[in-house]
């Protein structure tokens, strides 16, 4: 496994993130278990979770699994960088929204921190992120939280996700006046078929110097392989979600197949592609990827030692043109 900084910290991570949302919905316990010490013996120390995730009343349910795998010891959580999302509604009363139970208030941030505290079973978290933009609390109360947090121990880093270049500037330079140390990380939509990050969010992140996280790096299975596994008849990804919206449109199939017909060519596996492409990017911290079975964690594994030569790097951009930079992309 290979390691980087995250973002301006000293903070040695992992160029795979391990992201845990299926622990629960789609993996059951034993089997995230089976994961998590793969992903750990594979060196991977970077694990990403949310509080909502597990979903409608299993909410928080893969917290808990997280939490239960620390549990066996065998220095799990020492090994860890443990990263995990604060913002969506938490109460239990049938999906109800109970006022205070969700977003960036100060009273949400201390319930919400002393939850996951409790369901992870442990008494640290290494990277708190804002799992959306809350518009109607402003910076200086959320950084006069955070440092409290700070402050008692119970957080080491703070991140954002799904922020957009101007939120993270606001952020850091109202951090910037409380001398407060403001977001390191941005975990954003970033992968070869969505490039908008290119424009702003990313300069910002670079500028502020946060990491930048992408999550869906297959960009919901598209990435991986989706028309050869529709030809062969298997349960894929590309079957539901943003990546059967994606493949009904003809320009975009187009695209996917001028994308597998490229790395057959060249012999390559077009997941390994899409998280190797990622790891080429300026700024990118490492990709989430978020297994359902060990043979996935596999081939995420095979990106990382992965080399992609410039004359494919060239082609995947003419299959996949990215914005360009700002305000270039949309002033003229």
């Amino acid at each position: 496994m290979k390691y980087t900084q995250l973002g301006r910290t000293g903070l040695k991570v992992s160029r795979l993130v391990l992201g845990t949302m299926n622990f629960g919905p789609q993996t059951d316990e034993a089997d995230s278990h089976t994961i998590m010490d793969a992903a750990q013996q594979a060196g991977i120390n970077f694990f990403d979770t949310a509080n909502v995730y597990g979903w409608g009343a299993n909410k928080g349910r893969t917290e808990e699994i997280v939490g239960s795998w620390f549990a066996k010891g065998g220095g799990r959580r020492d090994k860890t960088v443990l990263a995990t999302k604060l913002y969506a509604n938490m109460a239990t009363d049938d999906g109800k929204v109970w006022p205070n139970h969700d977003k960036l208030s100060a009273l949400n941030i201390r319930r919400s921190v002393d939850a996951s505290l409790k369901r992870l079973g442990t008494d640290y978290i290494d990277l708190y992120q804002f799992h959306h933009v809350d518009r109607d609390t402003p910076w200086d109360e959320i950084w006069q939280a955070m440092d409290v947090l700070v402050q008692q121990g119970k957080i080491l880093y703070v991140g954002s996700s799904n922020h957009a270049g101007w939120h993270i500037a606001r952020a850091n330079e109202t951090a910037a006046r409380r001398s407060s140390y403001g977001l390191v990380s941005e975990q954003c939509l970033y992968n070869l078929a969505e490039r908008r990050a290119e424009m702003e969010v990313i300069p910002a992140a670079e500028g502020y110097g946060l990491g930048v996280i992408p999550w869906s790096p297959l960009h919901g299975g598209l990435l991986g392989g989706a028309l050869r596994k529709e030809r062969e008849g298997g349960a894929a990804r590309s079957g539901a979600g943003r990546s059967a919206d994606a493949l009904a449109n003809s320009t975009i199939r187009a695209q996917i197949q001028s994308y597998e017909d490229l790395l057959d060519k060249h012999g390559l596996e077009p997941g390994e592609v899409a998280l190797a492409w990622l790891l080429t990017r300026p700024g990118v911290t490492g990709p989430i990827v978020g297994p359902r079975t060990a043979d996935q964690l596999a081939s995420a594994l095979r990106a990382v030692e992965l080399t992609l030569p410039d004359e494919l790097l060239a082609s995947l951009d003419e299959i996949f043109p990215g914005p360009g930079p700002t305000p270039e992309a949309f002033a003229w």
